[in-house]
């Protein structure tokens, strides 16, 4: 039969040349191996089982069109081959082996495992097909092929998977036969006419990105967002990885899956934002940038689905295993689920799906659950290798765990297809490829039964992992073995009796996952950021310029996109808590020096300073160190409510009363309303004074003899003024002038003096003193008097 078939010019079928090959093989060898008995390095009966001299030349598949064939096509196949080794290749062809049907998805996973030639499973060349002819490659040097072949040439027998391979036989300078020196694998899906049951399959399509936005905003009435970088605006710009991500979903039969927060970043960057500048905020100026982004995807998701993660797509896992357990953790995911939808409607104008969760990498254990059920999402994304099934076949991925939760069982192979580096032609190319070939496989395992698959491939893919997704979808677009569906729809789809709906154990989540889990401490920090926002936000009469900034920043410390980045998720929450508490401290008490308190009662005035933007209210409380000396109203201390506006400070006063001499440390704090202690407190001294009865005693008699002097030495004045008016009488009666009026001498002060007489010859004529030692004093001084001398005026 095969003879005519040679006759017929069809040659045999490549399953049929594989099958004579391993029997030729498997009985010929012992003979060969018993008869030939020369230097392996002079007979080319080794060159089939030369597995490490198949290394020596890297071939690689650079494209493979039309990447799923169908009868009438011609598949072209084109890449290089470099030689790796020290040694000059020489009469070297490069050709096609197309091997047999696959029969598994399993098969189709270790043959893209395999490395080096095996004779006993990689099939013959193709008979008759072109091949390159390369007549010698030095060492380190590359040479590009081009092969292309007719669908009808490869010999292929029904609709399956193949295996394609493409090898370089050749010698070299140390061994002169021809023998494999290397080969590279890809898969031809090959299904030329739609099955009758095609499989629904899925395809999620993620927006996400990390957090970029600080708790901080601009001193400004629009309260301008201050960014932590301006790094978001690379990925928004022309050829960025989501402007990519729109640019190639917007034709795809996806379903995107969004994290808001990443639109409200974006949001904010359309409507005028700031950088962070070491210390200073400069204008961001990426503005058009973000507004041309935001329009272009509120068009590409039109008529899709729109999946909502919750706001800044916190971290399921690290939640439910590190801090779940911190008080309070649990609501900063239900208030990121509340804020999703509406971030979502605002923006791009569609409602979107809220009630999913999707843990990292699709893996899931009763605590994960617990904690995404808790936020009220009631289906979870997971995966096949987290949540097995031992079934020969692939179940449809919806399935009703036993809490009541509806998974939805992502398929691994496929999920995982396009990690790694795809910006490697050869990478994209195998990766494309092999994704067909399983999607067909999934197809093939059971033609009659209809099933739902879904695929959730990496959360941040790369420009080229988006670019190579795209080209496997458009593979899939003539819809011979698949077609699409939505996320929505295939959580609705009816759940293969068979499939697991057990939920995998905590011992079984995997431990390079739980090693890169946020750690507890990072929620204790949460917490200590929660706690101080409460106590601040309720002195606030504009509440709305704090909390939200700071509840959002709250939930992006709690991303998901902070896993290998345990630095700097420790930065950014140490950067949300110490501008908080620079917040918190612009409301404080100004310090002041001690006082000295004078009397039984006086006021004590405290100082409360604001340097926010908003006004405050509170309470503040004066404190008596001792109330047996000093009293406040008869009370230890007394608490005086407090409104101050923004950027106002404000001096409160408080009557004390003093019954004991002595110093009194008195304390001064604020209090919110309710009685939390707001800021540290202030602490000062009062000195009291009192002023006692004996001493107003001798005060007033001090008083009252001053009065005294006063009125006598107005007296004296009067009656010398009296002298002096009678002396001009006298003198006018007399015809004489008056003396100069002076004041009297000492003796004989209240006995006028005669008419007439010359004032300094009486005084000439008194009796000079006994008590004089001499009878002149020296000439009187001009400088002004010391301070020890007392000077009569």
């Amino acid at each position: 039969m095969a003879e005519a078939a040679d006759i017929q010019g069809t040659g045999p079928s490549p399953a049929r040349r594989w099958l004579r090959r391993t029997i030729v093989v498997a009985f010929g060898a012992p003979l060969l191996a018993g008869l030939l008995q020369a230097p392996a390095t002079d007979s080319p009966a080794f060159a089939a089982d030369d597995t490490g001299g198949s290394k020596t030349v890297d071939v690689s598949l650079d494209t493979l069109t039309p990447s799923a064939p169908v009868e009438g096509d011609t598949v072209t196949i084109s890449g290089s081959v470099t030689n790796r080794s020290k040694k000059t290749v020489t009469d070297a062809e490069v050709d096609l082996r197309v091997g047999p049907q696959m029969t598994s998805r399993s098969e189709i996973e270790q043959v893209s495992e395999r490395t080096g030639y095996r004779s006993y499973s990689d099939p013959a060349p193709l008979d008759d097909a072109p091949t390159v002819k390369i007549p010698r490659l030095g060492p380190g040097l590359t040479a590009d092929f081009s092969l292309s072949v007719q669908v009808s040439d490869l010999g292929l027998d029904e609709a399956g998977v193949y295996q394609l391979g493409v090898s370089l036989t050749g010698q070299t300078s140390d061994r002169r036969y021809d023998r494999v020196l290397g080969i590279e694998r890809t898969f031809l899906p090959y299904q030329p006419e739609a099955t009758e049951k095609r499989t629904q399959l899925t395809y999620l399509w993620p927006l996400i990105s990390s957090a970029h936005v600080s708790a901080e905003t601009a001193n400004d009435d629009q309260q301008t967002p201050v960014f932590e970088d301006d790094a978001l605006a690379a990925e928004l710009k022309p050829g960025g990885r989501l402007d990519e991500l729109v640019s190639l979903g917007k034709d795809l039969p996806v379903t995107w899956v969004v994290d808001p927060d990443l639109l409200a970043s974006v949001d904010a960057m359309a409507n005028g934002y700031r950088v962070k500048d070491g210390t200073l905020h400069v204008p961001g100026k990426n503005q058009e940038i973000a507004e041309r982004w935001l329009d272009a995807l509120e068009k590409a998701v039109q008529g899709h689905k729109v999946v909502a993660l919750p706001f800044a797509d916190p971290d399921l896992a690290s939640l439910a295993h590190r801090g779940k357990d911190v008080p309070g953790s649990l609501g900063h995911l239900q208030s990121a689920t509340a804020l999703a939808g509406t971030t979502v409607e605002t923006i791009l104008h569609v409602q979107p799906a809220t009630d999913f969760a999707w843990p990292v990498d699709g893996a899931v254990d009763p605590s994960i659950l617990a904690v995404a059920t808790s936020a009220g999402a009631d289906k979870v994304i997971a995966r096949s290798d987290s949540v097995r099934d031992d079934l020969a076949y692939t179940p449809t991925a919806a399935r009703p765990f036993s809490n009541g939760t509806t998974a939805v069982v992502s398929d691994a192979l496929l999920s995982t297809a396009f990690e790694g580096d795809m910006v490697r032609s050869e990478n994209s190319t195998r990766a494309v490829q092999e994704f067909l070939a399983q999607s067909l496989a999934v197809t093939l395992e059971q033609p009659e039964d209809q099933r739902s698959i879904v695929v959730a491939p990496q959360r941040v893919p790369t420009v080229a992992q988006a670019q190579t997704m795209a080209t496997a979808l458009r593979g899939l677009a003539a819809k011979r073995w698949s077609q699409p569906s939505d996320l929505l729809a295939a959580a609705a789809a009816k759940p293969d009796p068979d499939a697991s709906t057990a939920v995998p154990a905590g011992s079984r989540y995997p431990k390079k996952l739980r090693d890169s889990e946020l750690p507890v401490q990072a929620f204790r920090d949460m917490k200590t950021t929660r706690d101080e926002m409460d106590d601040f936000k309720v002195i606030l009469t504009a509440q709305y310029r704090v909390v939200p900034p700071f509840t959002n920043a709250i939930n992006r410390e709690m991303s998901t996109s902070w896993r290998g980045q345990a630095r700097a998720a420790a930065l950014y929450r140490i950067n949300v808590l110490e501008y908080l508490q620079t917040l918190t401290e612009g409301v404080q008490l100004v310090d002041k020096s001690d006082l000295t308190l004078s009397g039984r009662s006086a006021t004590i005035p405290v100082t409360v300073q604001n340097k926010l933007l908003q006004d405050v209210h509170l309470v503040l409380r004066l404190t008596s160190g001792n109330k047996n000396r000093l009293n406040l109203n008869g009370e230890p201390y007394k608490e005086l409510p407090v409104k101050i506006s923004g950027g106002h400070s404000q001096s409160v006063k408080f009557s004390a009363s003093a019954n004991v001499n002595g110093q009194v440390p008195m304390t001064a704090q604020l209090y919110t309303e309710d009685g939390t202690p707001y800021g540290q407190p202030m602490t000062f001294t009062v000195k009291v004074s009192e002023i006692t009865a004996t001493v107003m005693l001798v005060i007033a008699g001090g008083v009252l003899l001053l009065v005294l002097a006063g009125v006598r030495m107005y007296s004296q004045r009067k009656r010398v003024a009296a002298r002096n008016a009678e002396a001009e009488a006298l003198a006018a009666e007399a015809g004489t002038e008056p003396l100069e009026p002076g004041p009297r001498p000492e003796s004989g002060a209240d006995t006028p003096q005669e008419p007439g007489a010359p004032a300094a010859e009486s005084a000439a004529d008194e009796p000079e003193q006994p008590s004089d030692p001499t009878a002149d004093t020296g000439s009187e001084s001009g400088d002004p008097s010391g301070p020890g001398e007392k000077v009569d005026r």
